[in-house]
């Protein structure tokens, strides 16, 4: 009887400390709320480095930096994007600032606005030119304040 309930201990530990072939999938933390996970599967805007003040920034020594940026002029980072990623805790999207570190994990941070002029193709303070004038004027709305200090849509 013994020899049976050792078997079966040994038996559940090596069944508990099988190895699990399916891949993990990305970890994403919200920043205001650490033990949150967050999603997103929308489209990455990669970083584009163009300085060699950029590369200094991410730990890399003056001269090597000159140097890979003598050999490509426009550096684009594989490891650090920009992505909207939606927090339900907070319940909005925000973009985030995403640096991979492994397959697993990530550091995520709010994206500062600065971060937008280091991605291609992308101008965040020009409007959309394709949104009609009222699209765009609508979209602001609740914003807009009455006369007497209350916004629009308040009922009261």
């Amino acid at each position: 009887m013994v020899l049976l309930d050792q078997r079966l201990a040994a038996t559940e530990v090596s069944s508990s400390t099988k190895r699990n072939r399916r891949p993990k999938k990305r970890q994403l933390f919200c920043p205001a709320h650490p033990e949150q996970l967050i999603e997103g599967n929308g489209r990455k805007y990669y970083l584009h480095l163009l300085q060699p003040e950029q590369l200094q920034e991410r730990g890399i020594s003056a001269s090597r930096a000159k140097l890979i940026i003598n050999a490509y002029p426009v550096l684009v980072l594989s490891n650090e994007w920009l992505e909207e990623l939606y927090c339900p805790k907070c319940g909005s999207l925000h973009w985030c600032h995403v640096v991979k570190h492994d397959r697993v994990h990530h550091t995520v941070r709010w994206a500062p606005r600065e971060l937008w002029e280091q991605v291609a193709h992308v101008e965040p303070v020009v409007a959309n030119p394709t949104a009609s004038e009222y699209s765009s004027r609508e979209a602001g709305r609740h914003r807009r304040k009455r006369v007497d200090g209350k916004r629009y849509y308040d009922r009261c």
